[in-house]
């Protein structure tokens, strides 16, 4: 059909711009006057000189102009208008391209007075009546306009004037200052016409039977020879009238309206007809559509379906949220006869929009399981909405970009013109989120805002787009266990589901650090999470096991990193002889370490006792308590035989006041009576024993204990360490590597400086030739090390405590 298509309408033209050929381009509309000159339209001009421009739902555009508009070509019985249309890709319109369109109409036969109400303006135009010429008409007199109408300009006696009858005052204009001012002004041999603007600011508002009106009364002036002619050129047109009550619009238009009525005794109806857009419409048509057209005595009423056929529904946006309204442009014509005018036509364009209605928006999700893929389609929408953006994880990506986050999107168009889209999102997008939902479901989750557009208002409203998919592949952590001589061991292999998921021990956050206090070894490279914990630890319980075995049990629980809710609990359970809670020495030492079983959670640690109950722990913990004593003491007992000699003895427990104890562990250590060793001698002078020097690689470390108990070492986020004069600091030397029993450590020299530098002056001896420094008002003093859970070899361990002093000079401070 081409770019645009005409109609003619009575004395109305209306062109049409066709969607296919002008969607998403930027478009300036001309009007090319007679001699080729094309004039770019604006809303002032439109109302000025007869053109309405009107854009639908559909994205059309709607070009209508008046029979006697500005720059109509009147040729008999017919008028022409052409237009342009320039349409770009971009706002600066470059490289735009034009398409012209001429189109021509017949117009009348005029009523003697015409009267039309149009969107953007009123117009009304008359029949002026030409007198006779009187030949040989002689002026013998000046012209004075005043003596007829004071109103009028006497300087300006040959041209056509207008008068604006406002309540205040009558103020007269030349045509000229009055299309300075906006108005539109037009004459033909038989007919003069003016156009107002509903803006112009002679209108005023004035109320009939409770209808609101825009009226101008005017009166045009025009000498003709020794003749002035006036011509009545009042126009009304409704403003309100409109309810919306039950599903149903009513129009109502008052009938012979004061501003018109002026001097005339008698009305008589003559015609009234109704339609959309500007098409008329039969009765047998309007029942159809289930309108209804009542012409009463006073006022003409018509009552729309909200929805019926010949309106449509826009988007609409209020306060952001998105809603919809029903247009339609209804079309009235009352004609009747007076005695002062004869015939009067009164055309009324009327576009009503009925009040903003929240509509909702529909999202479902098809999930396509073998293609893993999500299918989510929003909408239905109207179609002047467009998609404009979308916003994921708070970055706003333009529809053509979405394809680079996985994102693939496409629009579905539905017989009635509605559309809606669909966006295919991978389940493994990266903006997708997965969350363990129960056993093997797994939960992907979609959070993505969509942004859309209206046109032609360009308003904009955001859609949240949040759908949940869940599907049976979820694979949990799982764990398996063991123990060597010494250790419990959980190695947890990950799942897909527990990346955000941590390990807990009760309500203890295992931590790298966390698990290095306690001696611990954790390691996760990615897939497995491995937990090595030594068999006498603070978080391992204990249980009698028959009567000769302990069962030590270890329980780890993962929780969600973020809700902390509880995920999976594991445990490891070993069942360990009692022999590892003893070690019977040669030397007759006896190292026994008692434990907290399950069951005897009140139990104090630091009361337990031997036999004799002077004989207290020389180490406690929570769970443990270690004793370290001869055989010879604590009221230990032995038994011979034949060939061993058998130490027993018992760790107990009292409750205050009582002496029945309530916790006994028996223990015994057996060494042989005979022993034969066999021992090669050979006399030979020896040399006198002597040290060779060596070299080898040693691994030590320093650290500085809290307390004198050197239970609990300052960690490395608590230095610097603050300490006051002569107060106490306990170091501890440790060989770490080799753990050989045969070395010993022992230390030479150890001086401290006034900075982290070793070389560094003034420098205070603290060993020296490892002994301490006799030259110190406040000497070194060691400690002896005992053996403990921590401490396997006394022998590599030196500890020494230090009186806290500083540098002086004189009696001023030395600092770095």
């Amino acid at each position: 059909t081409g770019p645009m298509s005409s109609e003619c309408l009575g004395n109305l033209l209306r062109i049409t711009l066709n969607e296919a050929y002008f969607e998403d381009k930027y478009l300036s509309l001309f009007v090319v006057d007679q001699s080729g000159s094309a004039w770019e339209l604006d809303e002032a001009m439109a109302a000025q000189c007869g053109y309405t421009v009107i854009y639908s739902t559909w994205r059309s555009i709607e070009f209508r102009a008046s029979a006697l508009s500005c720059h109509s070509h009147l040729e008999k019985d017919m008028f022409t208008v052409t237009i342009q249309i320039k349409a770009s890709h971009t706002p600066d319109m470059s490289n735009a391209t034009t398409h012209l369109k001429s189109a021509s109409c017949h117009y009348g036969p005029w009523s003697p007075r015409e009267l039309m109400c149009e969107s953007n303006y009123m117009e009304v135009s008359v029949r002026r009546e030409v007198p006779q010429t009187v030949k040989d008409f002689v002026q013998d007199e000046p012209e004075d306009w005043t003596h007829v109408f004071p109103e009028a300009n006497t300087e300006e006696a040959s041209k056509w004037q207008i008068v604006f009858h406002q309540p205040e005052e009558k103020r007269a204009l030349l045509v000229s200052n009055a299309w300075s001012a906006g108005y539109g002004f037009n004459t033909t041999d038989s007919r003069v016409l003016l156009r107002v603007p509903y803006t112009a600011a002679q209108v005023q508002l004035v109320k009939d039977q409770g209808i609101t009106f825009s009226v101008l009364r005017s009166s045009m002036f025009y000498k003709y020879q020794w003749v002035i002619l006036m011509v009545d050129a009042a126009v009304a047109c409704p403003v309100d009238g409109v309810e919306y009550t039950n599903k149903t619009i009513t129009w109502t238009v008052p009938k012979y309206i004061p501003p018109l009525s002026a001097g005339v005794t008698s009305f008589k109806d003559v015609l009234v007809e109704a339609g959309v857009d500007l098409r008329k419409l039969s009765a047998k048509e309007m029942a159809s559509r289930k309108y209804v057209l009542l012409n009463e005595l006073k006022a003409i009423t018509m009552k729309i379906p909200i929805g019926a056929e010949g309106g449509y529904y826009k988007t609409s946006v209020s306060n952001g949220q998105l809603g919809v309204k029903y247009t339609i442009s209804l079309f009235l014509e009352h004609q009747w006869e007076d005695n002062k005018w004869r015939l009067t036509k009164h055309t009324i364009i009327k576009e009503i929009e009925t009040p903003f209605e929240q509509a909702e928006v529909t999202t479902s999700n098809n999930l396509n399981l073998s293609a893993r893929l999500m299918n989510v389609t929003v909408g239905t929408f109207l179609p002047d909405v467009e998609l404009m953006n979308l916003t994921i994880e708070e970055v706003v990506v333009a529809v053509p970009e979405a394809v680079q986050h996985g994102y693939l999107i496409h629009r579905i168009r539905y017989a009635n013109g509605s559309k809606a889209y669909v966006i295919q999102v991978p389940l493994d997008a990266p903006s997708v989120k997965k969350e363990y939902m129960r056993e093997d479901m797994r939960a992907y989750i979609l959070n993505v805002t969509l942004t859309f557009i209206t046109y032609p208002s360009s308003e904009t409203f955001v859609v949240p787009v949040i759908v949940l998919s869940a599907v049976k592949d979820a694979v949990l952590p799982s764990a398996r266990g063991f123990c060597d001589g010494r250790n419990l061991h959980l190695i947890i292999t990950h799942g897909n589901v527990d990346q955000n998921w941590l390990p807990f021990i009760s309500d203890w956050h295992l931590t790298q650090e966390a698990a290095q206090k306690y001696n611990y070894i954790l390691r996760d490279n990615g897939t497995h999470l491995a937990l090595s914990v030594p068999f006498l630890s603070p978080h391992v319980s204990y249980e009698a096991f028959h009567t000769s075995a302990i069962k030590a049990s270890f329980y780890l629980t993962l929780k969600d990193g973020i809700t902390l809710a509880q995920r999976r609990d594991f445990s490891v359970s070993c069942i360990f002889s009692p022999s590892e809670l003893i070690q019977c020495l040669p030397n007759g030492t006896v190292i026994i370490t008692a434990i907290k079983l399950v069951g005897g959670e009140d139990l104090d640690t630091a009361l337990l006792v031997l036999r004799d109950r002077q004989c207290k722990p020389s180490l406690v913990t929570e769970r443990t308590a270690t004793f370290k004593f001869n055989v010879n003491t604590c009221g230990t007992s032995r038994k011979f035989n034949s060939t061993t000699m058998t130490y027993e003895n018992e760790v107990l427990y009292f409750r205050p006041g009582n002496d029945m104890p309530i916790y006994q562990l028996k223990f015994l250590c057996s060494y042989a009576v005979k022993h034969t060793a066999g021992l090669q001698y050979e006399s030979k002078k020896s040399p006198p024993p002597s040290i060779k020097p060596g070299s080898g690689c040693l691994a030590l470390s320093l650290k500085l204990f809290k307390e004198k108990s050197y239970s609990e070492p300052y960690q490395e986020s608590e230095y610097p360490v603050i300490k006051y004069l002569n107060e106490a600091l306990y170091f501890e030397v440790e060989l770490l590597q080799p753990k050989d029993a045969r070395l010993d450590l022992n230390l030479d020299e150890c001086w401290a400086t006034n900075s982290q530098s070793q070389d560094s002056l003034p420098q205070w001896p603290i060993l020296t030739h490892g002994c301490e420094n006799n030259k110190d008002s406040y000497r070194t003093v060691f400690h002896k090390v005992n053996y403990s859970l921590r401490v396997k070899f006394p022998q590599h361990l030196k500890r020494f405590e230090v009186r806290m002093f500083t540098f002086v000079q004189g009696t001023s401070l030395l600092q770095e």
